[in-house]
């Protein structure tokens, strides 16, 4: 089906960071509408887990490492045939104030949002040109093009990377079959977004609102997508609205305290799991993949 809920054409779609939240429930809403998935993530028994719930074949991926994403594309394609798409969605958000950001923490950052996503790209892109189709979809965020969000400086960095990196690769991709989508969405209720709340008159997204969003952007490509679509309109008045007016506003509109303003509390069990010394899936690698794609769309 396409995002309105029509069928969609034969695909095979490969989802970093697919055991829970957007990954998760975007590998849902495909295979209800009849595309053969498969979801990596460096949690394998909570990989597995969803991969049975859903339908999808789910395989250790440490996006970090070039063998264990190079074993997972070889994988997903033994098992399922040629990839049409790879969606680049593993990140992580660690927040606080940017001077006391251990070192580890941002080589983290980096490595996962950032090199992850090249690595990804990378390895898919020969295959994809050689056949003369395929998309890469790379999930960035709202804070890839509003860099105004104290608390959150090297993430903010990230997905500015992956916005600059989606836009000069699509470029070198013109002309052959090959697409490069960059999805922006605002905050979202996923264990990323936990104890934090968004700007003043803005409703945190749910997982299956950007789900919508990257099924609509695989049937029908194009450079950009954001969530909401309304967030577009908003991101060119910031870039065009000086500096010494914009800040005021968004001090008014309680940007200062999205990352910074958090409830401890709430996000402490996601902190602590996407911390420097968190297993990785390098420690799981030689588990044998599990998969249940034989089970019908639901």
């Amino acid at each position: 089906m396409n995002a309105a809920g029509h069928m969609l054409g034969p695909m095979h779609v490969a989802i970093t960071g697919g055991a829970r939240g957007i990954g998760a429930a975007t590998a849902d809403l495909l295979r209800r509408r009849g595309a053969q998935v498969t979801i990596g993530d460096v949690d394998v028994d909570a990989v597995v887990a969803t991969a049975q719930r859903i339908g999808a074949v789910g395989l250790p991926l440490d996006v970090t490492s070039r063998a264990s994403f190079e074993a997972f594309v070889d994988r997903a394609e033994e098992q399922q045939g040629p990839l049409t798409a790879l969606v680049n969605n593993a990140g992580i958000m660690p927040i606080g104030p940017f001077a006391d950001e251990p070192d580890e923490v941002a080589r983290r950052q980096l490595d996962i949002n950032v090199h992850g996503v090249i690595l990804g790209t990378k390895i898919v892109l020969p295959r994809f040109v050689a056949r003369g189709r395929g998309h890469v979809v790379n999930i960035a965020s709202a804070a890839g093009r509003i860099a105004s969000l104290p608390g959150e400086a090297t993430y903010v960095a990230t997905k500015h990377a992956v916005v600059g990196l989606c836009e000069a690769v699509r470029c070198e991709l013109e002309g052959s079959g090959v697409d490069c989508t960059c999805v922006l969405p605002n905050l979202a209720e996923t264990q990323l977004g936990s104890g934090m709340k968004p700007a003043r008159g803005i409703k945190k997204l749910s997982a299956e609102q950007v789900a919508e969003a990257i099924v609509s952007a695989l049937d029908r490509p194009r450079p950009e997508v954001y969530v909401p679509r309304s967030l577009g309109a908003q991101i060119v008045v910031n870039a065009i609205t000086p500096r010494r007016l914009r800040r005021p506003v968004q001090r008014l509109l309680g940007m200062n305290n999205i990352a910074t303003g958090f409830d401890a509390r709430a996000r402490a069990a996601y902190e602590q799991r996407v911390a420097p010394e968190s297993p990785t899936a390098q420690d799981a690698a030689e588990l044998t993949p599990v998969g249940a794609g034989a089970a019908p769309p639901r």
